[in-house]
């Protein structure tokens, strides 16, 4: 069980990913290096869940951690919901668990979140659509979405550019037109109750995503993906003030190491009293997390 108290921060936004090597012939492990080589990442093989729970126990911090079910539309081979929540069982104590399912399963993906929910512990659920490769707001992706609104469980979407094919001829096929935020304005007004997490910096979107995040109640921001550094001054200016209840640390590790984006995130401009709930306080509440006694 997290002990929040003791927690330094919560990473909303961290990948699970299999031992490399698993699957030579899909050409994910060329993905990841391709990725590895954009985000000047510092490992030869990216981290497994064993290895991820290690690093942020080291650093005391708890991490919302994801497959990616794009098997349908790129071919790599899908990292099963199960596996992930099994191997974040083993470290309760610093893990959330977030389970990934292709819209296009229609019916038979509601009836697996559904199951996930209850036998397996998730407390959540990731989409990517450039990677799975549909707008977000396509009406075949609802019959999941009022599996997970039922539930009251977030729902998090990549939003802007993204890192995974980039450099890579045609862009390994990502299409980026998928992952504008503005779709998920119909999704938020057709599911007013589910929380919505905007993932990322939504470069060159940012304008549309810091509007969607201010009209829309159950719309949240994490800030994952970008080194701080980076980060648009008008999304560090909203995260200081109208939307300093609703924007999230992510770090996007194994990318990005949370204790770089921690350092970084020290020399933005805000205000000291609006640190703590972008750091653990908003997702704490976001994922209903309570303070042991």
């Amino acid at each position: 069980m997290l002990d929040l108290a003791a927690l330094r921060a919560i990473d909303f936004h961290t990948h699970a990913e299999e031992p490399c090597g698993c699957h030579a012939d899909d050409g994910y492990d060329d993905l990841q290096s391709a990725m590895a080589r954009y985000f000047r990442a510092p490992w030869a093989h990216p981290p497994t869940i064993d290895q991820t729970a290690a690093h942020y126990r080291a650093q005391n911090i708890a991490a919302v951690i994801f497959p990616v079910d794009a098997e349908r539309e790129t071919g790599y081979r899908r990292y099963a919901n199960e596996e992930v929540a099994e191997a974040c069982a083993r470290h309760s104590d610093i893990l959330i668990p977030f389970a990934s399912i292709d819209p296009a399963r229609g019916r038979m993906g509601a009836r697996e979140a559904r199951r996930l929910i209850a036998d397996h512990g998730i407390r959540g659920f990731k989409f990517h659509p450039t990677m799975q490769g549909f707008y977000p707001n396509d009406r075949t992706a609802y019959p999941l979405y009022e599996a997970i609104a039922e539930s009251g469980l977030p729902a998090l979407f990549h939003t802007g550019q993204t890192g995974v094919g980039a450099g890579m001829r045609g862009g390994n096929g990502m299409r980026l037109k998928y992952s504008n935020p503005m779709h998920l304005d119909d999704v938020a007004v057709d599911f007013p109750d589910m929380p919505i997490v905007l993932a990322h910096p939504s470069f060159p979107w940012q304008d549309e995503a810091l509007a969607v995040a201010t009209h829309k109640p159950n719309v949240w921001i994490d800030l994952s993906g970008w080194r701080p550094k980076y980060f648009p001054p008008i999304l560090v200016r909203y995260a200081d003030t109208l939307l300093r209840d609703r924007v999230l640390f992510g770090s996007d590790w194994p990318m990005i190491a949370p204790e770089l984006w921690l350092e970084e995130f020290e020399d933005l401009a805000i205000k000291a009293e609006n640190r703590p709930g972008i750091l653990k306080g908003n997702a704490a509440r976001l994922l209903g997390l309570k303070e042991m006694r």
